[in-house]
C-alpha cells in the first residue's frame, strides 16, 4: 500500500515546463544527493587554517598563553645532586646565589659630636664693652679659621650654602623638632632629628603632655661652630654646624595624671642653647637635622621634675596600757558569758 502511494507522488509534479525552479517535495525521510534544494559540500582536504581578517593575527595569538605546568612528581631540592640544581636551575633562568659574607650597611649618621665647641664661660651675660666680653670676642676670632675651612668643603657639596641664612633655617628646623615632640609626631621627628639623637629627645616622654611655645629670639641665632669628618672613606663626608640659640620660651610638662611635673606655661624663661646639626653632604639626599646639645660645665643645674607618688591609707597606731587591756578582757569575759546564758533558737 504505501509503494503503491509513494509511486502516485512522484508521478505528480507542482510546475510548469517554462520553470526551472523546483520546489520541495511534500514530504522526504532521506537525503537524495545533488539535490537542487539542499547545499553539499566536498570534502576539502586542503584547508587554509587562516582567519580572513589577518590584521588581527598578533591579538588572537596573545589570547592564549603556554603555561608550563609543575611536575609533580618531580624530586625536591633536597634529592637533587648539585648538578641537577645547577641545571634546572639554568633551564628556568635563575643565577647562582653567591655565599656572600658582607651585610649592607647604610649611615645615616655619626656617633657623636667631633672637636664639639666650648662655648666661653658667662656667655650671654658678657657685653662685648666689658673687659670679659672682648676676651671672648678674641677667642671666637682664634677659632674661626678651622670653621672657615669647613665651611669651604660644604660648599664643595652645596653651593648655596651660607652661614647667615643656614641660621635662619636652622630656627625654623629647632622650632619644628619641639613642635613634633609636643605632638609626638614620629615622622616630622625623624625628618628633623638624627637617629643618634632621637633616644635622647624622646627620653621619658612617653604617657606626658607637653605644652611648648616659642615667644621669640633675644638675639638672632648664628653659627659659631663648623667641622667636616670622613667615615670609612675620604668620599664619604658628614657635616656639623653648631648653631647659637638665644631664646624665650615657656615650657610645661604634665604627668599622665595631669598633674604638674615641670615648668610652667604662664612663665616664660630665657633660654640659651648650642644645637648642633648634622648633614650627609656626601649624600645628594642628606639634609640637615638636630644631631646634639652642648652643655657646657658652667650652666647653672636644671630645675628638677617634681614627681608624684600615691599614698596608701595606715590607720594610726594607738597605745594601750596594762589597764585598758584588763579592761578588754572583763568586757570579753561578760560577753561570752551573756552568750552563753542566752536560749538558742532553732
Amino acid at each position: 500500500m504505501a509503494a503503491r502511494i509513494t509511486s502516485q507522488l512522484s508521478k505528480l509534479t507542482l510546475l510548469s515546463s517554462s520553470s526551472s525552479v523546483c520546489l520541495p517535495p511534500l514530504s522526504r525521510s532521506y537525503y537524495v544527493y545533488k539535490d537542487p534544494n539542499y547545499k553539499h559540500f566536498r570534502p576539502n582536504f586542503a584547508f587554509k587554517r587562516k582567519h580572513y581578517i589577518p590584521k588581527f593575527k598578533k591579538a588572537r595569538s596573545l589570547k592564549v598563553i603556554k603555561l608550563d605546568l609543575p611536575n609533580l612528581n618531580e624530586k625536591s631540592v633536597e634529592e637533587m645532586t648539585p648538578d641537577e640544581i645547577r641545571a634546572k636551575m639554568k633551564e628556568k633562568g635563575i643565577q647562582p646565589v653567591r655565599p656572600w659574607q658582607e651585610k649592607p650597611v647604610y649611615v645615616a649618621s655619626t656617633s657623636g659630636t667631633f672637636e664639639a665647641y666650648v662655648p666661653p664661660e658667662g656667655d650671654g651675660k658678657l657685653s662685648a664693652t666689658s673687659k670679659a666680653g672682648a676676651k671672648q670676642k678674641f677667642q671666637f676670632l682664634e677659632k674661626k679659621g678651622k670653621s672657615m675651612i669647613a665651611i669651604r668643603k660644604i660648599r664643595q657639596y652645596d653651593e648655596d650654602f651660607d652661614p647667615k641664612v643656614f641660621a635662619e633655617e636652622a630656627q625654623k628646623i629647632y622650632i619644628e623638632t619641639h613642635e613634633a615632640l609636643a605632638d609626638f609626631d614620629k615622622v616630622r621627628l625623624h625628618q628633623n632629628v638624627t637617629e643618634r639623637a632621637y633616644p635622647l629627645v624622646t627620653h621619658q616622654s612617653r604617657q606626658k603632655t607637653i605644652r611648648w611655645q616659642f615667644l621669640g629670639s633675644l638675639a638672632p641665632p648664628h653659627v659659631v661652630h663648623a667641622r667636616c669628618t670622613e667615615l670609612l672613606n675620604k668620599e664619604n663626608v658628614f657635616a656639623q654646624v653648631t648653631v647659637r640659640f638665644h631664646t624665650k620660651q615657656t615650657l610645661a610638662v604634665y604627668d599622665r595624671f595631669g598633674r604638674l611635673q615641670h615648668g610652667s606655661e604662664v612663665v616664660a624663661r630665657d633660654v640659651l642653647e648650642y644645637v648642633v646639626f648634622e648633614k650627609h653632604v656626601a649624600s645628594s639626599y642628606g639634609t640637615w637635622r638636630i644631631h646634639d646639645k652642648i652643655i657646657p660645665d658652667w650652666m647653672p643645674p636644671r630645675q628638677p621634675i617634681l614627681k608624684t607618688y600615691r599614698f596608701e591609707d595606715i590607720e594610726p597606731e594607738v597605745k594601750t596600757t596594762p589597764d585598758d587591756k584588763e579592761s578588754k578582757e572583763v568586757e570579753v569575759a561578760t560577753v561570752t558569758q551573756n552568750q552563753s546564758a542566752s536560749p538558742a533558737y532553732a
